[in-house]
């Protein structure tokens, strides 16, 4: 496989993943630190027969993104903070209408307008649960340059693949920081698109339940005419207050990512063989995390650790393995413990997680990390 190297920032390799994983509409509103992100690609997708639109605020972006994807083009938004707070409702009629599109979340200090140029790790819980109601959702937290492009790639795959809204979940760290990378020629991806319909449009059922949990999925201007509704619904696409109706409905929303949780959840292990002692990392907080592990693996330490890819669906059954195995477990995040809490759960075990936190804007760095593995 040929390869591309490149001196890269974070966000564009996020717009060439996404260029690349055959994204052809952007729509978004400028908001630091992600508007690289809108900048590189208004440019490039004209390039590639597609198009870019600045729309007048986080709420028309999102809604023309569902637009688009409804139409059949791979779609993306990306923003950080209030705007993924606006973002939010029309995020959970993606979810319930079961419209593939991704958005990126470079995450910034908060609450409210919170600090534009800071890193932070604030908006894990509400990447999950920011929208009202039971919901799908698959979110991935990159670490590196490297991995905002082949995450990117990634969250489209995910989406087309089982019809959820996918986030990519970076901070300000990530997004901003230049690497030497090397990118696969695009031909050279592993591309996957939606389950177009096997009937005629006469017979199509756009909520069809089959043994794979995902409908398939006719493009708006391709013969097939069919009901969107954020309102529940049963297989004909239109609302529904049959009780039974509703609970095919939203069992089968609700069961479909964990029917396939083997391929969507993903981690590193780093040294966790003979660990005696675990970290819990994500994101730019796992880079202080791993140089932390060195310092203790040098200093006679037995560390490992586990750096979470996917973050949404959590991993429990592989952290609570983990967790049997370990005496404690550190949890380094620039938040007040918003994985460390869902690590507790996993591991069942409050005694066992120790948080590191920070929240002023600036990273977590090694030594603090390493003072705790000490036990200090």
């Amino acid at each position: 496989m040929n390869s591309r190297t490149f001196m890269m920032q974070g966000n564009i390799a996020v717009a060439e993943g996404a260029i690349d994983a055959g994204c052809k509409f952007y729509a978004g509103y400028p908001i630091t630190p992600s508007s690289e992100i809108a900048e590189h690609l208004s440019k490039k997708l004209p390039q590639v027969g597609g198009r870019f639109i600045q729309m007048e605020d986080e709420i028309g972006a999102m809604g023309a993104v569902l637009g688009a994807s409804l139409g059949g083009a791979k779609s993306i938004t990306a923003t950080s903070g209030p705007g993924f707070s606006l973002k939010q409702e029309n995020i959970g009629y993606a979810s319930l209408a079961e419209i593939p599109v991704v958005i990126v979340n470079v995450m910034r200090g908060g609450p409210s307008t919170g600090l534009p140029t800071l890193p932070s790790q604030g908006d894990v819980m509400q990447a999950r649960w920011g929208t009202h109601g039971d919901h799908p959702i698959i979110v991935l937290a990159p670490a590196s340059v490297k991995e905002s492009y082949d995450m990117t790639v990634d969250a489209f795959n995910m989406s087309e693949k089982y019809r959820v809204p996918v986030i990519l979940l970076l901070d300000e760290i990530i997004g901003h920081v230049h690497e030497k990378v090397s990118l696969p020629n695009p031909e050279d991806l592993v591309i996957i698109n939606r389950k177009k319909p096997s009937t005629d449009p006469d017979h199509y059922l756009p909520y069809k339940i089959d043994d794979t949990l995902v409908p398939e999925m006719a493009n708006f201007g391709e013969g097939y005419r069919y009901h969107v509704t954020g309102l529940v619904h049963d297989e004909t696409g239109f609302p529904t207050n049959k009780t039974e109706e509703i609970d095919k409905m939203l069992g089968r929303l609700n069961s479909k990512l964990l029917k396939y949780q083997d391929e969507i959840i993903h981690y590193e292990e780093t040294m966790t063989e003979d660990a005696e002692i675990g970290i819990i990392s994500y994101g730019s907080s796992s880079r202080s995390a791993k140089t932390a592990l060195k310092m203790a693996r040098d200093a006679g330490i037995k560390v490992g650790m586990i750096r979470l890819q996917t973050i949404w669906p959590f991993p429990v059954k592989r952290l609570n393995e983990f967790g049997k195995q370990v005496s404690k477990l550190i949890v380094p995040e620039l938040n007040l413990g918003q994985i460390a809490h869902e690590v507790e759960h996993a591991v069942q075990s409050f005694d066992k997680v120790v948080k590191v936190n920070k929240i002023n804007g600036e990273p977590i760095h090694p030594n603090e990390i390493f003072e705790k593995l000490k036990g200090e």
